[in-house]
């Protein structure tokens, strides 16, 4: 199951802070690196 956005967006903010530790941003990193990626737009054939 993938990491929805708003888990993401707190991930992110537990990455950058800096009172975070270690621990804390390994899971955050693994939480993000388990995000949604947005859909790319496959070009249309002719």
């Amino acid at each position: 199951m993938a990491t929805g956005k708003k888990d993401a967006s707190l991930a992110s903010k537990q990455l950058s802070n800096k009172k975070s530790t270690p621990a804390q941003k390994s899971v955050a990193g693994s939480d993000l690196a388990q995000a949604k990626k947005p859909a790319t737009a496959k070009p249309k054939k002719k």
